[in-house]
């Protein structure tokens, strides 16, 4: 009777307690009765055991009879997921169902792009925050559908993305974490991204030529914050060389091509400002931040003062700022053009501003006066291949970083080649002006951002300062460097502290890696020191035991001590940073605006 091998004997227990023997032995119909009646209460007992662990109630509720009736033709839907976001319940929720269920069909379309998801989300947030009217933006809605409250532009995306990107976060996926020791066991094998939350702590990145800054980093990093741009959430102005691949000309709205004659546009030399004090600080920081002492600044704010002397009293005689000829003709102190000055503010009573004058006349040829320093880096400037360029006539196109409270998208190619000096200068111009302008936006719900391709002689102290600013003001800043040897000793501890997202890639220097390996710091570890002793036998038997072990195994006799102790080590090393990275990755620690942050990471870019 035992039919049932996995149960063994003691299934039939029961039966045996409460039957009598004459039943369980009757072989004719009722011990047949008995027994396979058991054998179906058993079966069922394990059955319903069974359905309970394995939810055959729900597969019945959701497949079974009662369940057929309920089937719906495929082009109907009786309700709307609440957290399915191609429905927009915030849309629903508010009250403008027929803006939400226009959006859904083109979403069901096929004619819905993540970019005007992103876009038509971010006007609905200008219409929770007051920005906007309900009735305008639904009008819009229905009257256009995806393409509602498009970019100035009239774009929609991107010509050959080349990144991954997720507009629904905001991230843009730069790589893999690698299975690697040195990564925390939750971070192995996991995809990495940065976002405007990430980028608004600012981010540095170091690695020799061909490490991969621009294809791996700067590129994609750029192309994310342009289709923010196109979603309205983001201004973005981009710097590099010439043919960096930073980006087709298609992808911004703005290309300054300094040294191009075919440039469309122009740069404005004083930030679009009209305050001659506020020229002056901006233009001396360009001109002459990278001489200044670090943590003194003197320098720059004697240059600022020279600098403001002439500036002020040339707008209020010309009503404009003067080019780079003519400023450089006021610093080097050529008569004519001082004199010209002079008559025209003594013809409009401006008194004050001829002391102004009269101090910068004074100052001249006295051994303290920057003034000539001043002189020889406009002189940078004032090239033929830039003569075209920086005009304060009217005659062109400029663009000034005051245009950062709407989401716009420039890109600015500097002339490396041949022209150095002068494109390290206006690197520095165009951070100055970053951080100058952000600081005074009315709309600071738009993120800002400046991408420094090379930020090479551009970190100077009022820099370091501003980007510390950067955070406050929803801004950040992303700069790539050779080496951190492009950077002043004094300022390479307070550049990567003012920087909340660090990268090292591999081809590190060890001088490199020992600035990156303090900054992150030391961690506590468990240390386990293993060690063996030779055991002494000290009765015969003991001693004969011992040497019959010997004699088999061929080693003495021990006893195995673990000690384990909390130590403090470097999270990365120097050497493990200059000799342990492989080609394509790179170690990236990040913080983002609220203060949360990951320790540095071992991260495949090219995952």
């Amino acid at each position: 009777m035992l039919w049932n091998r996995y149960l063994g004997g003691w299934w039939v227990l029961p039966l045996e307690l409460f039957t009598p023997d004459s039943w369980r032995h009757d072989t004719g119909l009722g011990g047949a009765i008995l027994w396979y009646g058991y054998y179906t209460l058993i079966a069922l007992a394990i059955m319903l055991v069974v359905g309970r662990l394995g939810r055959w109630g729900e597969v019945w509720r959701r497949f079974g009879p009662s369940a057929w009736g309920k089937a719906v033709p495929t082009l109907e839907r009786t309700s709307i997921p609440e957290n399915d976001p191609a429905e927009y319940p915030q849309l629903r929720a508010a009250g403008a169902v027929d803006a939400a269920e226009r959006l859904a069909a083109d979403a069901r379309a096929g004619v819905m792009r993540d970019v005007d998801h992103a876009r038509i989300l971010r006007a609905w947030q200008g219409v929770r925050g007051g920005r906007f009217s309900l009735a305008t933006f639904t009008g819009t809605v229905l009257k256009d559908g995806a393409a509602a409250c498009v970019h100035p532009s009239g774009a929609r995306d991107l010509p050959g993305r080349i990144a991954r990107h997720d507009l629904l976060t905001g991230q843009v996926r730069l790589g893999t974490t690698a299975d690697d020791a040195r990564n925390p066991y939750a971070y192995r094998g996991t995809g990495l991204g940065l976002d405007p939350e990430l980028l608004g702590t600012s981010l540095v990145a170091v690695g020799p030529a061909g490490s991969g800054k621009t294809g791996t980093v700067v590129r994609p990093l750029a192309e994310s914050l342009c289709l923010h741009a196109l979603a309205g959430r983001a201004a973005v102005v981009v710097v590099g060389a010439a043919g960096a691949g930073l980006g087709p000309a298609d992808a911004y709205d703005v290309v300054v091509q300094i040294g191009n004659p075919e440039s469309v546009y122009d740069l404005d030399l004083y930030g679009g400002t009209t305050d001659p004090d506020e020229a002056a600080a901006v233009l001396a920081e360009a001109l002459v931040g990278d001489l200044a002492e670090p943590h003194q600044g003197g320098d720059t704010r004697r240059s600022t003062t020279v600098l403001a002397q002439l500036l002020g009293p040339f707008r209020a005689v010309h009503g404009r700022f003067p080019s780079v000829p003519e400023l450089r003709q006021l610093l080097d102190g050529a008569p004519a053009p001082l004199a010209a000055l002079r008559k025209g503010l003594q013809a409009s009573g401006q008194e004050s501003l001829l002391r102004e004058l009269d101090a910068r006349e004074r100052q001249m040829g006295n051994p303290g006066d920057v003034g000539g320093i001043l002189a020889d880096r406009v002189a940078l400037l004032d090239r033929p291949a830039f003569a075209a360029f920086f005009d304060t006539s009217g005659q062109s196109r400029p663009f000034s970083l005051k245009a950062l409270d709407h989401p716009v998208r420039v890109r600015i190619d500097l002339p490396q080649r041949g022209h150095a000096d002068a494109s390290r200068m206006l690197a520095r111009l165009v951070l100055a002006q970053f951080t100058a302008s952000v600081a005074v936006r009315e709309d600071r719900s738009l993120f800002a951002c400046l991408v420094l391709d090379d930020a090479t002689g551009v970190v100077t102290p009022e820099a370091v300062r501003g980007i510390q600013r950067l955070r406050s003001g929803n801004a950040g800043v992303v700069l790539t460097l050779r080496t951190l040897d492009d950077v002043p000793r004094p300022l390479r501890g307070p550049l990567l502290g003012a920087t909340g997202c660090r990268m090292a890639l591999s081809g590190l220097t060890p001088w490199d890696g020992q600035d990156f390996a303090e900054v992150w710091g030391k961690e506590w570890i468990e240390a386990r020191d293993v060690t063996d002793r030779q055991i002494i036998a000290e009765t015969p038997a003991g001693k004969v035991l011992h040497a019959v072990r010997q004699v088999i195994t061929g080693k003495a006799p021990t006893a195995r001590a673990v000690t384990v102790r909390q130590v403090e080590r470097e999270r990365w090393s120097a050497s493990e940073l200059a000799h342990g990275v492989p080609p394509g990755h790179a170690v990236l620690s990040l913080t983002s605006v609220k203060g949360e942050h990951a320790p540095p990471l071992l991260v495949d870019l090219r995952g």
